[in-house]
């Protein structure tokens, strides 16, 4: 760390990031700015070397609520950090070390100049090292490499930032090198593990519930001759264990203390764990208190109060509080009629637990009495409490005798508006089953409030009575640290917020399913927060870890009310439902996965919607949340035979590979793509008038086609997994989504060579040399390429060759290498040729006309864009002749014939417009704003770019982020953001 970084004479400079950020030019020590920048460049340094994304700067710098501006903040402090390490840079000139690359920036700096680098070359020089037989030499290395550990990484950063998984990781790299260091000592002698011994001791404090760090304090200081200190710290430790968290040592801890003692292990375990407790509470809600049963009748002097107690630990829920409270009349206003609220939503949402809290807070307005009952609509023993059996309570409490309540309900009803006639009384209906289940308890009279919680839909009261409709969501992020704060102290939350954010994320955000794993977490305090998150993360996929006292605090119980009461097709549309990988599933996909037409499931979709258990956030579409399609996945599997389930997922598959297939189609009709197997019998397959249909299918269906990709992987064939992955492809890479596609094309190559499917493997390791060049990643790009080279070479596949030729060649000219740019594309010609392929031909022409004019011969680039421009007109390619309009707009451009230029993108940019291609039109728009700016023309230019940069901001495009720097770049210097950067940089 301390050589000096020499650049073509340049100051040097050098930086530590293992403790406080710091930099240093020359022997001055810089100041690093304010803590936003500073955290920037602490995530920079870490990924030294490597391309770090504009949205990932915004992620880990301001966690899951970014302002407006984030990406605007992000690019003034990479200008000052650029002025800051390079003050002789020119205001447009390139940086040496902090460069523009794969929609984001990179920190480019010598192995020497950073501390981290030099940590982990010395881990690598240490382990090669070890290798060779030299222990004493390995640990000599990694004692060097810990002394450079000053502090955790980035220490002086902000919590909520140096709290990112970038940063954990690194701290981990420093845990791990402890650990291999003891190792090696134990070897190495005595001497080198008393120098292991202060490394050690340090992690041992920082993670004072590490067992197989301490295993190896315990062996080194009685190797070291501090045989008295490791046993006392092996007691001292045991004892925390089973006190705090009621374990016995494990395995590795108790080997060790068996190697200091040389004798055996003891016997003695701990006693069992507890039975654990969940939070009490009426109907199903989690964390409010039962009601307290008071006397059979209260005098009518006295008005009732049978409120529940109000949740002592409420949190949150201020905007629907302010919708309820809104309908309440001002205090000195008489109400002209009954107000009725109905709140709804889904099983342990938490309607009783702000029912009653609402309840409370409004009491004081209604001096003649409140009014309770939970009316067990969904109880599973299925005793629902009858209209009349409530009305017989409440006229009770109102010192109505036993003897003088009428028979028949039409008279008890009668009697019940009777005495609340001219009465201001609040009436909390909890659990109803459905409206006319409450309808009979309604006042007849101005002045009372009903408040009306049920897992249904109640659009009876809404339409006849006129209720307002509240349907509770999950807690917002805020809302739910909130809600574990109060449950288990703010200073708990405040010491681990990563782990808070992952249990509040593994919950899915459901007060139930928070208020049961807070329980745990508060009967064991010892248990650390990121202990619990690890259960939680174990049992994904299953509702193990929500199961706690039934009925009130165990999630699959109160679950199960609901389902019990669905019909048979209902049920089976539920347990279908939970087979769907996506978030939100399509009215098509549901209807293959059941095997129907898409009017033969409404009815049972409906049904399901009505009664909570998924819902339905935009026409057409249907969302299940995680802990409900568990359960949902449990009752298939205990209710459905397994040939069943793999049909259905099956279908499911099916409808997303051909609407893709038909969608992809329709956008590019010359397009080159797979052939698929017909599909089977029930399936619903997507069909597209035009492109506007297909692009918006395929807008509002990928996260659940990429989430198909992996399950299929997963839990099917395998088939419909790359297949799917590789019609994707061009979609994924046009919307700029590059990591998706990594991802996708990565399980899809994966996944096709354990099917030993040649072609699979040649189209996926096509598309994966694709987006590894996207990224940069240019060996694997490479290796990629040639390896699907060689097996479209190995089944016969002249235009599977020539689309990969044109890939290599697209890659070496944005590595500038454009004479192997041309090479390759006179490879795929030839090809296409060969194969009678008149697309492919004249596409390549065009490609070779944008080769030229990267090489600055634009009169031959407009040949070869002119030769595409009349080849994809011959054969009616729309997409072709677009591209060839763009190129030779930009031949002209730089032929400096700005207006002709003009002309030919106009073309362009209407049939982009017309086949629906949002990133080629705001590429195009880039290069009209880019044609008007040479020109001289700033306003014209500044409307062409800001109307790309929506486009581009809309799909999440990497682009948008240069051309916002265009944007900037053109304001006049006193309004312009400080340290905007040239585009190019």
């Amino acid at each position: 760390m301390s050589h000096a970084c020499h650049r073509g004479g340049v100051v040097p400079t050098r930086f530590a990031v293992l403790g406080p950020v710091r930099a240093w030019r020359g022997d001055v020590e810089l100041e690093l700015g304010p803590p936003k920048q500073r955290g920037l460049l602490a995530l920079l340094l870490i990924q030294a070397g490597h391309p770090v994304a504009v949205h990932d700067i915004v992620d880990t710098l301001w966690g899951q609520a970014p302002p407006d501006s984030a990406v605007n903040v992000v690019q003034r402090h990479i200008g000052a950090l650029r002025r800051l390490l390079e003050p002789e840079l020119r205001a447009r000139g390139r940086s040496r070390w902090l460069v523009r690359g794969a929609g984001g920036y990179r920190l480019e700096v010598e192995p020497d100049s950073l501390d981290l680098l030099r940590f982990r070359a010395l881990r690598q020089e240490a382990a090669r090292s070890a290798h060779a037989g030299s222990p004493a030499r390995a640990t000599e290395l990694l004692i060097e490499a810990l002394r450079l550990w000053r502090a955790p990484v980035a220490s002086d950063i902000t919590p909520e930032v140096r709290s990112h998984p970038a940063f954990t990781a690194v701290d981990r790299e420093y845990l791990s090198a402890v650990k291999e260091a003891a190792d090696l000592a134990l070897t190495a002698g005595p001497e080198l593990g008393a120098g292991v011994l202060v490394a050690l001791r340090q992690a041992a404090a920082q993670h004072p519930l590490d067992e197989a760090l301490h295993a190896r304090l315990i062996v080194v200081l009685a190797s070291t001759g501090y045989q008295a200190e490791a046993l006392d710290l092996y007691r001292t430790l045991r004892a925390r264990l089973v006190e705090d968290l009621g374990l016995e040592p494990g395995p590795e801890l108790r080997s060790a203390h068996q190697r200091v003692l040389h004798q055996a292990v003891p016997s003695h375990a701990a006693p069992p764990a507890g039975p654990e407790e969940g939070d009490p509470g009426p109907g199903e809600e989690a964390g409010t208190s039962v009601a307290a049963e008071g006397p059979p009748w209260t005098a009518a002097t006295v008005p009732p109060a049978q409120l529940p107690p109000d949740l002592a630990v409420f949190t949150g829920r201020r905007r629907e509080l302010a919708q309820v409270k809104a309908l309440l009349p001002a205090p000195e206003e008489r109400p002209s009629m009954v107000v009725i609220s109905a709140i709804g939503g889904m099983v342990g949402i938490g309607k009783t637990t702000l029912a009653v809290h609402w309840a409370h807070q409004a009491a004081d307005r209604f001096p003649d009495g409140q009014l309770y009952v939970d009316l067990r609509g969904f109880h599973p023993t299925g005793t629902i409490m009858s209209p009349g059996e409530a009305i017989g309570t409440f006229l009770e409490a109102f010192g109505v005798p036993t003897h003088r309540i009428p028979a028949g309900l039409d008279a008890q009803t009668a009697l019940y508006r009777s005495l609340l006639a001219d009465r201001r009384v609040l009436i909390v209906l909890d659990n109803a089953r459905d409206s006319e289940h409450v309808r009979p308890l309604l006042p007849g009279a101005p002045g009372c409030l009903v408040i009306v919680t049920s897992r249904n839909q109640l659009h009876g009261l809404v339409v006849a009575e006129g209720a307002h409709s509240l349907t509770l969501d999950v807690l917002s992020e805020a809302d739910a640290l909130e809600f574990l704060s109060r449950r288990l102290g703010a200073g708990r939350i405040a010491d681990e917020p990563r782990a808070a954010t992952e249990i509040i994320a593994l919950c899915e955000h459901l007060p139930l399913a928070l208020a049961i794993v807070a329980a745990r977490a508060a009967v064991n305090p010892a248990f650390s927060l990121a202990a619990v998150a690890a259960e939680l993360r174990e049992s994904q996929g299953s509702l193990d870890a929500f199961t706690a006292e039934a009925p009130v605090a165990d999630a699959r119980c109160a679950f199960s009310w609901s389902y019990n009461l669905l019909t048979p097709a209902a049920a089976r549309m539920f347990r279908l439902l939970a087979l769907h990988p996506g978030r939100e599933c399509s009215l098509a996909a549901a209807a293959s996965l059941a095997g129907r037409r898409p009017g033969q499931v409404r009815p049972a979709l409906a049904e399901l919607v009505r009664a909570h258990l998924i819902s339905e956030p935009r026409p057409g579409h249907f969302s299940c949340h995680e802990l409900l399609r568990a359960y949902g996945l449990e009752l298939g599997e205990d209710q459905d035979t397994a040939e069943e389930l793999y049909t259905a997922r099956c279908r499911m598959l099916d409808h997303y590979l051909h609407s893709a297939h038909a969608a992809d189609t329709v956008l590019a009709p010359s397009r080159d793509r797979i052939e698929l197997s017909p599909q089977q019998a029930g399936v619903t397959t997507a069909s597209f008038a035009d492109q506007t249909g297909a692009t918006d299918w395929l807008d509002g269906n990928l996260s659940a086609m990429l989430a198909a990709v992996e399950l299929d992987a997963r839990r099917g064939s395998g088939r419909h997994s790359w297949q799917l992955a590789v019609t994707l492809e061009l979609y994924l890479d046009r919307n700029g989504r590059w990591q998706e596609q990594l991802t996708a094309q990565t399980t899809a190559a994966a996944t096709a060579r354990r099917l030993g499917d040649t072609r699979g493997q040649a189209h996926a390791h096509r598309a994966l040399g694709f987006v590894t060049g996207r990224l940069e990643r240019w060996d694997e790009a490479d290796e990629n390429l040639s390896r699907s080279l060689e097996l479209f070479g190995d089944i016969g596949d002249a235009v599977g060759q020539a689309r990969v030729h044109r890939y290599f060649a697209l890659l070496a000219n944005r590595r500038s290498d454009h004479g192997r740019a041309l090479d390759h594309y006179g490879s795929a010609h030839a090809l296409y040729r060969s194969a009678g392929h008149r697309s492919g031909e004249a596409s390549v022409f065009n490609e070779i006309g944008w080769t030229y004019i990267l090489l600055g011969q634009y009169g031959e680039a407009l040949e070869e864009c002119g030769r595409s421009l009349e080849a994809h007109r011959a054969i009616g390619d729309r997409n072709g002749e677009a591209a060839a309009w763009d190129s030779l707009g930009y031949a002209h451009h730089h032929l400096r014939e700005h207006d002709r230029a003009l002309e030919c993108y106009e073309h362009a940019l209407a049939l982009y417009r017309v086949i629906k291609d949002a990133y080629l039109e705001a590429d195009t728009l880039t290069h009209i704003g880019d044609a008007h700016h040479a020109a001289g023309r700033p306003v014209e230019a500044a409307l062409a770019w800001r109307q790309g940069l929506e486009i581009l901001a809309r799909i999440g495009h990497p682009d948008a982020a240069l051309v916002c720097g265009r944007l900037t770049d053109l304001a006049p210097p006193s309004s312009s953001p400080e340290g905007a950067e040239d585009p190019g940089a």
